[in-house]
């Protein structure tokens, strides 16, 4: 997969091009990215995506833009897991936000990009002021020679599938409905990072994961599954800030694995939330903190062996 940034781009040979956020890379996402695949394996064209970066509402509105749900690298893994050839970063500032419809379409999707076809969702809003609508790039697709066309919205048990429905799924920290939109565990991916080790000196070592965004779409304490260090293991994780032994106010993501030992300082991981177990609380001392680790991490190995237990019963019998 090759990766474009910045604005204007350098053609590099025609395209099957759809353009958004792509944060999270959701159920409605996936359906848009294998129709796309799909369309330019027809025209025997690469599939590309355009997307841009920092997102439109960070720079209008920075104190009311949403959580994000993916860092760049993890949104990078699942385009190339979707399929797709190309990505396109956009650096989305004044300058940027300042072009007409007909300049968005005409200069970057035609002339830069060099699309042929172009996949939009049915509320997409392209050009200075949102001036732009799906009726708009059609006629502008027949002008500069490109087919343009909009994909329904995508459903799950009758949600809209959008990055807004997780958000608001992991906020209240509804785990099986958030992952349900997505099709997937939510996850975190970072480079395991050198901490103050409490962990250790209070018997339940963890693993430091750098976290990019100081404010994650989740907080709390859950119940982990980690990826990156062979075969898939179980956890206890804490998302947050850590009141009770840190006053800095920094985000953190601290991993206990249940039943591991190991040097795994610098190893990058993913980490799957599948269930909140509850919500961080600041306590008058370590012995209080201590206690309620040992629940948090006894509660993980439940979860655990009744989802064994789940699986063993339901293997269909020979």
């Amino acid at each position: 997969m090759l990766v474009f940034r910045g604005a204007p781009f350098r053609s590099v040979g025609p395209c099957a091009l759809t353009i958004g956020n792509f944060d999270g890379l959701h159920l409605g996402h996936r359906a848009m990215l294998d129709r796309l695949v799909g369309e330019a394996k027809r025209m025997s064209l690469p599939a590309a995506v355009l997307t841009f970066e920092p997102h439109p509402r960070e720079l209008f509105t920075p104190d009311a833009a949403p959580a994000r749900l993916s860092s760049l690298r993890e949104k990078l893994e699942l385009l190339r897991e979707a399929g797709i050839d190309r990505v396109y970063f956009a650096h989305f500032n004044r300058a940027f936000a300042s072009l007409s419809a007909e300049e968005f379409a005409g200069d970057i999707v035609s002339k830069q990009l060099d699309a042929r076809y172009v996949l939009v969702g049915d509320d997409f809003r392209f050009g200075k002021g949102r001036s732009g609508d799906n009726a708009k790039l059609a006629l502008l697709g027949h002008q500069y020679g490109f087919l343009a066309e909009a994909m329904p919205e995508i459903a799950v048990d009758g949600q809209r599938a959008s990055s807004t429905a997780v958000r608001d799924a992991l906020a209240r920290g509804d785990m099986d409905a958030a992952n349900q939109l997505l099709g997937r565990p939510y996850s975190i991916s970072g480079r395991v990072k050198h901490g103050r080790k409490l962990g250790r000196e209070i018997g339940f070592p963890t693993a430091n994961i750098q976290v990019k965004h100081n404010r994650p779409p989740l907080m709390g304490i859950f119940v982990v599954e980690v990826h990156g260090l062979g075969q898939p293991l179980a956890g206890a994780a804490s998302l947050g800030l850590q009141p009770t032994v840190d006053q800095s106010g920094h985000m953190s993501l601290e991993v206990h694995l249940l039943d591991f030992s190991g040097d795994i300082y610098g190893k990058h991981l993913r980490v799957d939330f599948l269930k909140k177990l509850r919500e961080e609380e600041k306590y008058d001392g370590l012995e209080p903190l201590i206690a309620q680790i040992q629940i948090d991490v006894e509660n993980a190995r439940a979860y655990y062996r009744e989802r064994h237990h789940s699986e063993r019963i339901s293997l269909p019998r020979s």
